[in-house]
């Protein structure tokens, strides 16, 4: 089956798509909402056999035919999950970011950005974007999660890339292959992948964990939104749609 590629437009003439490398397996199911509220148009089914190799040679597939794709159209491409966010810390949007890096590193053609684990288990105490609209919808809510772990820098780290799709001549999930550019390995002060997901280093008490609410900067742009995509699934309850 030919994985998906979910694409989110940043902008045209800097930073064109989101390539996100998944197949649809029995195991993610709850993609099929995504995909639905990404574009009416696509059909998704799925595939119940050889989940773990289908799901990684997919991404390979689904990554480097979308890179060579961007080539013509996209200044940079975004490699990444569709439950991963890159996050910039120190400028409003993605956009603003490759205006700072592109200059002081004119020669690099990929950014690696740092995996930071958000462990699902722990919830913002006050429970303030605890939506009762939002309760059966499947999946997690990104703007109850609010405490990161810290990376385990001594043993193998996970990276998601920023590309130039012409610098790149193949790339894998986590690193460049075949390359014409340099690489650059973007601090996490500056921008940091947001992982929603069970921790990696065993259950950690909060007070292990460093709070972090940089997604709620975009809540005002972010609750509408959201509420639009799940009004048009029909995902949100009629008597909730009227609260709206």
């Amino acid at each position: 089956m030919k994985a998906e590629v979910i694409a989110a437009a940043v902008k045209p003439d800097r930073i064109a798509s989101t390539c996100d490398a998944w197949t649809p397996t029995a195991s993610k199911p709850d993609l099929t909402i995504t995909a639905h509220l990404t574009t009416e148009d696509l059909q998704l089914k799925v595939f119940n056999h050889f989940g773990g190799d289908l799901e990684y040679y997919g991404q390979l597939v689904t990554l480097n035919e979308c890179v060579y794709r961007s080539m013509e159209r996209s200044r940079y491409v975004l490699l990444n999950d569709i439950d991963q966010i890159i996050m910039p810390y120190k400028h409003d949007n993605l956009v603003s970011l490759m205006n700072t890096l592109e200059p002081q590193h004119p020669n690099v053609g990929a950014f690696f950005i740092e995996e930071h684990i958000f462990p699902c288990k722990h919830f913002e105490p006050s429970r303030k974007f605890h939506f009762p609209r939002w309760e059966k919808v499947p999946g997690v809510n990104i703007l109850e999660h609010i405490y990161r772990q810290e990376p385990d820098r001594s043993v193998y780290h996970q990276y998601k890339m920023i590309v130039k799709p012409k610098s790149i001549e193949q790339t894998s999930v986590h690193e460049v292959l075949k390359k014409f550019g340099e690489l650059y390995k973007v601090p996490p002060d500056v921008c940091r992948m947001i992982h929603l997901r069970s921790g990696l280093q065993g259950f950690l008490n909060v007070e292990e964990l460093n709070e972090d609410k940089r997604l709620w900067d975009f809540q005002e742009k972010l609750i509408p939104n959201v509420d639009k995509a799940l009004k048009r699934a029909g995902m949100i309850p009629a008597e909730e749609q009227n609260k709206l």
